[in-house]
């Protein structure tokens, strides 16, 4: 089974986060890359081994390996090489970030940016920053108390299907709306988990060969006064909430954190492991 290295960052400005995304897709677009370049040269090198032994009868070829001492590869060439086999060889699991930001809002590449409706004043007395970022998708806002998770996931290992990956996404925010009482649902048309005509959870995701980035923003203790100065994700005439106002109380942003991590296993088929420690993905 495939797995999924779970770790949480707490509270992190957006721009850090945003850093290490890039820095884990990179490594498994790298990774990537290196087998794909290791699984082509052997194929290329077995082509030739096999056109070179029809020409030369095999005792000659053990011969001259034995007997000529240029045909002994040199100590740095053989470094070379078990450097390349070693990048090839590695595999690196998925990652799920969970983290919180500061008061920040970020535009997708195809939003519109009249739908940031606080002017610059505005935002330093809210304390608030504005960031265009990469992401598919338009407006939306991240806070304290919302739970945002970044999963950077190779789909090259489950499925090349960018919407499929995004229904998926929702139907573990679904499940997990089920676990606290409450019929979420979708609406044609429309990315996001929504209960009625409320969002409770917002997705933006970018993908470059097949590996994922960016993720969604679940509101679950989150400050909905926030959503008033922008439209949120570009669409008019629907309310934002949240699992602290559908049930009257504060939430508790670990078990929620649980709940989606449970619910991962599930829809994706992956093992989910929680890692305490920052890795190095530079």
């Amino acid at each position: 089974m495939k797995t999924l290295e779970v770790i949480d960052l707490g509270l992190m400005p957006y721009q850090q986060a945003w850093d290490l995304q890039k820095a884990v897709q990179k490594r498994l677009i790298d990774e990537k890359i290196a087998r794909r370049t290791d699984h082509s040269a052997k194929i290329e090198l077995a082509a030739k081994d096999d056109l070179s032994a029809k020409a030369v009868p095999s005792a000659e070829i053990e011969l001259t390996a034995k007997d000529d001492p240029s045909a002994k590869m040199d100590s740095s060439a053989e470094t070379d090489l078990t450097a390349k086999t070693d990048r090839s060889a590695k595999r690196s699991n998925d990652v799920l970030l969970f983290v919180e930001h500061p008061h920040v809002y970020t535009l997708g590449k195809s939003g519109d940016g009249s739908h940031l409706l606080a002017a610059a004043g505005d935002l330093n007395r809210i304390g608030a920053t504005y960031v265009k970022i990469d992401r598919g998708g338009d407006i939306t806002y991240h806070g304290p108390g919302q739970v945002v998770g970044y999963p950077i996931i190779d789909l090259d290992r489950h499925y090349t299907d960018i919407h499929r990956y995004l229904r998926e996404l929702e139907e573990v925010m679904i499940r997990v709306c089920a676990d606290y009482g409450f019929s979420a649902g979708r609406i044609d048309g429309l990315t996001g988990v929504w209960i009625g005509d409320a969002k409770i959870c917002a997705f933006g995701v970018k993908c470059s060969r097949w590996v994922t980035m960016h993720g969604f923003a679940f509101n679950a203790n989150t400050a909905l006064d926030y959503f008033g100065h922008i439209v949120p994700c570009g669409i008019t005439g629907k309310k934002v909430t949240s699992l602290q106002q559908l049930l009257g109380r504060t939430v508790d942003a670990a078990e929620v954190k649980k709940r989606i991590t449970g619910h991962f296993e599930t829809v994706f088929g992956v093992n989910t492991v929680g890692i305490d420690h920052l890795p190095e993905w530079g």
